[in-house]
């Protein structure tokens, strides 16, 4: 086997793009990094493949910390040789990754080979949901709009509850509402509105022939009336519209309230990602 870790973004692509690209939904997060590479130092990134002996890629990894290292088997298949020549290389060089995020197989066996039961913890199973066609649902009361201006008032404080709630890594309220107020004018942000602002979604990352719906989030007063499924079919179907052939997203695999939003919409299981962290101490 060979381990091969790229200085050179171009490099990678070539050796990677086409085995990415074979399954753009798996591979949505390696390939929307990849894609946007130009706008980044990357110095600092870990691109690395390994091979097996007839030379075929078997392994893709992508760090970019602190986030997550991201793996993907072109194969399909759980190779244990493999992940332990990635694990044990890794740990030569020194390269540490805060953890993984991987299909739950996958990730789990890297995390069994890079550091010991102790030392590693399960943070969150997701669901990777797609959409090719939408489900005929019966709308809730309000319409959808795009995000203005005004809507910076509120929609910092329902990123941070949506953060709190999914237990992702929070923002200051000034790195939200620039965050947030980057997208005004773009079409990526999207108000389900009832009489005043009820709930939201967004799309942003994109791959060739999909786009990711996010931070869909409706404050708990709101719950339970239809609002998040009218808000993410009406951003599905705008994506669907301007020529993407589907939609996908992560979905709280311990939540089936939120994946039964989106089962009847229309979007259905790819495949489940374990997110697991490593001890800042290894």
């Amino acid at each position: 086997m060979v381990f091969k870790r790229y200085d050179d973004i171009e490099s990678f692509k070539e050796d990677t793009l086409d085995i990415l690209l074979e399954d753009e939904v798996r591979n949505n997060l390696p390939l929307s990094i990849v894609s946007a590479s130009s706008k980044y130092n990357h110095d600092t990134w870990l691109l690395a493949t390994v091979r097996d002996d007839q030379g075929s890629v078997a392994l893709i990894a992508v760090c970019t910390k602190p986030f997550n290292i991201l793996l993907y088997e072109p194969s399909g298949i759980l190779n244990k040789e493999s992940i332990g020549f990635l694990s044990y290389n890794l740990k030569k060089t020194g390269f540490i990754p805060p953890g993984v995020l991987a299909e739950s197989n996958l990730a789990r066996c890297f995390a069994d080979s890079f550091c010991s039961d102790d030392a590693c913890k399960l943070k969150m199973s997701m669901i990777i949901m797609k959409l090719d066609k939408l489900t005929d649902v019966k709308k809730a009361p309000g319409f959808c709009r795009v995000l203005t201006e005004s809507d910076l008032s509120y929609t910092p404080s329902w990123e941070h509850a949506f953060c709190v709630d999914c237990d992702l890594p929070t923002y200051t309220y000034a790195d939200n509402y620039e965050r947030i107020k980057s997208r005004i004018g773009k079409d990526t942000h999207y108000i389900w509105e009832n009489g005043e602002p009820v709930a939201q979604a967004v799309f942003g990352r994109e791959t060739p022939n999909g786009a990711a719906v996010n931070w869909v989030y409706t404050p708990p007063r709101f719950r339970g009336q239809g609002y998040a499924t009218a808000v993410v079919a009406e951003v599905s179907k705008m994506l669907l519209e301007r020529g993407k052939k589907f939609c996908f997203l992560f979905a709280d695999g311990a939540n089936p309230a939120s994946c039964a939003v989106y089962h009847k919409i229309g979007y259905y299981d790819v495949c489940m990602f374990d997110e697991i962290k490593f001890d800042t101490m290894l």
